[in-house]
């Protein structure tokens, strides 16, 4: 039995696209709390 089959590979694929969305998910859940501390330091100073 092969280890290529497309069942195999689908199963493969899965697991590393859900991987890259966890990534990504990440990614821009930091990026908008960095927005969101950039923004309120910028009303401190402001004021």
């Amino acid at each position: 039995m092969g280890r290529n089959n497309p069942k195999n590979i689908k199963i493969h694929n899965d697991k590393l696209h859900k991987e890259q969305a966890k990534k990504k998910e990440k990614e821009l859940a930091r990026k908008e709390k960095l927005k969101a501390i950039t923004r309120k330091f910028n009303e401190n100073n402001n004021s």
